[in-house]
């Protein structure tokens, strides 16, 4: 009898699966990274099928990787020979919504768009907005430390997450945090899970902060400009000006015909990027008019403002098409370098200086208000990894990013893809004591081996 038997024996029936052509479904992530052959599938649906689960691995010695919306864009989730997948997709249930308190407690599988809309059915809101929010889970966004176009103004999902329910690689259940807003006993153990990308411990519950709804929808402008500089000069002064905008986002001329291709929304030939921001603030007409001014003043060409909240949706839409359209044009490195925002335009030329130097065609997007960028890098589809040349130029920007005083990631995580640059950035001692920490929670190096660290 296979190890794996008495694991199914031990859950209920269908929670695991072992055909190899079931299992590959769920072996990858949004990455173009190819998965080993693991060993099968576990479905968890609940934290007992969690306990059980990893109690056995360690039992049979068996690498475990979880696995939540795979949305993921650094290979996190892709699964190595001899694995076993540890999906929490099935964990669906909103355990608690508490208006009185403004939290909610939600398992892992929870659809982050579908926790955003039971909490403004209470004049609430989950203010993490990852662009996939539509299919990534809250899971996940823990595990990555997800951003979103409305971390500008809100922060990533560590900033709304309070307190965890986690269980250790041997079985053992953790909680770690609180339900209030404030808390300082002890280490931060929440902060450190957050972002650990499933190398420390499988969350199977989270306490997460929620806000008030906005008194008025929000008002939004598209700026259109002649320049990558330009643009992000704008971005410069709005957020020098105080206007704190809730959404600040800048898109490249190549993902805007990517995304005119897809829908067209009539891209006029001299824009050579599109800077979209909005305002949720009590008066947010006129934080977003002062936008404009600030926009024209550093060489805008033409700024439209929304005169519904219709037309901000459909507006804000524009850049959510941005992943599906550069989809369409190849296979995609996709990267997400975080530079001060002082020296956004360094970056985004610098962006511009490695494609043609390589000859590569590098798709840039950014959370441009927290300094966060997106350069996408499309090659041929079919490859089982880059060429040279993409590496060459993503070496490139990620060495220019370090040396503006940024980070190799701002959202994503290092998976597998930014293991080559970590040590660049993290260096020699860091690296020993996060070793050191992955030793304490996980001395047998069962949860997700070869990630994040």
């Amino acid at each position: 009898m296979r190890p794996i038997d008495a694991l199914a024996r031990a859950l209920s029936d269908g929670r695991v699966l072992t055909d190899p052509d079931v299992i590959d479904s769920y072996a990858r992530d949004r990455t173009f990274v190819s998965p080993g052959k693991p060993l099968g599938v576990v479905l968890a649906a609940s934290r007992d099928d969690v306990v059980t689960t990893l109690r056995w691995a360690t039992e049979h010695r068996v690498p475990v990787v979880p696995r939540g919306g795979g949305t993921g864009l650094a290979g996190a989730a892709t699964a190595g020979d001899g694995a076993l997948i540890l999906s929490l997709a099935r964990m669906k249930a909103i355990r608690e919504l508490s208006p009185a308190d403004e939290i909610a407690v939600v398992e892992p599988g929870v659809i982050t768009a579908d926790l955003d809309r039971a909490a403004r059915e209470h004049g609430l809101m989950y203010a993490p907005d990852p662009s996939s929010y539509e299919i990534s889970t809250i899971g996940g966004n823990l595990a990555t430390n997800a951003g979103g176009l409305r971390c500008v103004k809100y922060g990533v999902t560590r900033d709304s997450a309070l307190g965890l329910e986690v269980v250790l690689a041997d079985g053992r259940i953790l909680n770690t945090g609180r339900r209030t807003m404030k808390g300082v006993t002890g280490y931060d153990l929440t902060g450190l899970f957050v972002g650990s990308e499933g190398t420390l411990g499988v969350i199977t519950a989270a306490t997460v902060r929620l806000r008030r709804v906005p008194e008025r929808p929000p008002a939004t402008f598209a700026a259109e400009f002649g320049s990558l500089r330009d643009a992000g000069a704008a971005v410069a002064a709005i957020m020098a000006a105080g206007c704190q905008p809730s959404l600040m986002e800048l898109i490249d001329r190549a993902t805007l015909e990517a995304i005119n291709d897809l829908r067209n929304f009539g891209l006029e030939a001299g824009t050579i990027a599109m800077l979209i921001g909005q305002s949720d603030a009590s008066d947010n007409e006129a934080v977003v008019a002062r936008m404009e001014r600030l926009c024209l003043d550093n060489g805008a060409s033409f700024v439209a403002v929304s005169s519904s909240p219709q037309e901000s949706e459909e507006l804000i839409g524009l850049r959510r098409l941005a992943y599906d359209a550069k989809e369409r044009l190849g296979a995609c490195l996709v990267e997400d370098v975080c530079v001060p925002r002082s020296v956004l335009p360094d970056m985004i030329e610098a962006i511009e200086a490695a494609a043609v130097r390589h000859g590569v065609k590098i798709c840039t997007v950014a959370h441009a208000g927290d300094g966060n960028l997106h350069p996408v890098f499309i090659f041929d589809r079919g490859m089982i990894e880059p060429p040279a040349e993409v590496w060459a130029a993503a070496d490139d920007v990620f060495t220019h990013a370090l040396e503006l005083g940024g980070t190799l990631t701002g959202e994503h995580g290092v998976g597998v893809l930014k293991k080559r640059w970590l040590a660049l950035e993290a260096g020699p001692v860091a690296q020993e004591l996060q070793q050191g920490i992955k030793a304490v929670f996980d001395p047998l190096g069962l949860l997700n081996p070869g990630k994040a660290i």
